[in-house]
């Protein structure tokens, strides 16, 4: 396992399609095995922990998500001693494949998931998807999935026009509709963005009893990597393999925004839009102090003159 660590400690950035398929395939062959399920599937496992992540990732996603385009589990591999089960796709499939759900089957029938102490499944968007339906593979699983679809089916979300090829896939054979993959899932997690509408029709598909939905305002569709910028995603990770309680942790996470520049400039933003300037001052004030910007600073003072002409324009008017 010594020289499973090593290998995870190489960076593969650089490397894309086969040539990073073959570096993975060499790092999980020390401590596990490599196995293409189809043409645009395949699948790593790395055996270390009794505590076992399961990851669905794109292969573009992963240069990105990243500087070492590293797969989002090795970091759970080298810091907590967990075993990965990492999934790959070319593109977006949402892994709906008939080789990916017989996979899952050999899975079950040699209770490979029984062999853990605990299982969490975790992916985002179209592998957020994947998380939340694969996971009824394991009953009593923890999910983390980041704005996930429920499901492509126009019968139940033809108004989700952003993937509009790709319905001919089927979403209603096995594994297929995944609200409901969840009902045997202990406690599953979605985080998405309020404000991306789509995003947030789906997360609505989610409501169940053991289903937490957590806002994440004013940080786009692309949560993964937004909250691998904030240090956040691998501490909510390690926050349900503790069995810490996953909602306190990540609103107590999330209060870094307030001194995140992306997340004051989105902010900062409609309220300009909504012309709401006392309380734009207050952002821009806000952010000069704490991240020490003075391009927030000399929008404050341009504030300040905007609200000072329009106070002189009311006093003349009166």
């Amino acid at each position: 396992m010594q020289e499973t660590l090593h290998l995870l400690d190489q960076s593969l950035a650089g490397q894309t399609g086969q040539a990073w398929l073959s570096a993975i395939e060499d790092i999980a062959e020390e401590a596990g095995y490599f196995q293409p399920l189809s043409a645009k599937h395949n699948v790593a496992f790395i055996d270390s922990g009794k505590t076992l992540l399961v990851t669905f990732e794109t292969l573009q996603s992963v240069q990105s998500i990243n500087g070492e385009a590293h797969p989002v589990g090795f970091e759970m591999v080298r810091e907590e001693g967990w075993s990965l089960l990492s999934f790959f796709c070319e593109g977006q499939t949402w892994f709906r494949d008939q080789a990916v759900y017989r996979y899952f089957d050999r899975l079950i029938d040699d209770g490979f998931f029984e062999d853990f102490d605990q299982v969490i499944f975790y992916g985002a968007g179209s592998c957020g998807y994947a998380a939340c339906a694969f996971s009824v593979a394991s009953p009593g699983a923890q999910v983390l999935a980041l704005s996930p679809q429920a499901t492509l089916d126009p019968r139940v979300s033809e108004w989700d026009d952003r993937f509009r090829r790709m319905r001919r896939l089927s979403f209603t054979d096995r594994y297929g509709y995944a609200p409901d993959m969840l009902d045997a899932a202990e406690r599953a997690t979605i985080i998405y963005d309020p404000r991306v509408e789509m995003d947030s029709m789906h997360a609505a598909l989610f409501t169940r009893s053991n289903v937490d939905k957590l806002r994440m305002p004013y940080f786009g569709a692309s949560l993964d990597i937004q909250m691998m910028r904030l240090d956040v995603l691998y501490t909510l990770l390690g926050a349900i393999g503790t069995g810490a309680d996953v909602s306190a942790e990540f609103h107590n996470l999330h209060r870094q925004r307030r001194n995140d520049r992306n997340y004051l400039r989105a902010v900062l933003g409609e309220l300009e839009d909504a012309k709401r300037w006392t309380l734009a001052k207050a952002i821009c004030d806000h952010a000069a102090r704490a991240l020490n910007a003075p391009r927030f600073k000399k929008r404050s003072e341009q504030i300040a003159a905007l609200l000072a002409d329009e106070a002189a324009k009311a006093a003349q008017d009166d």
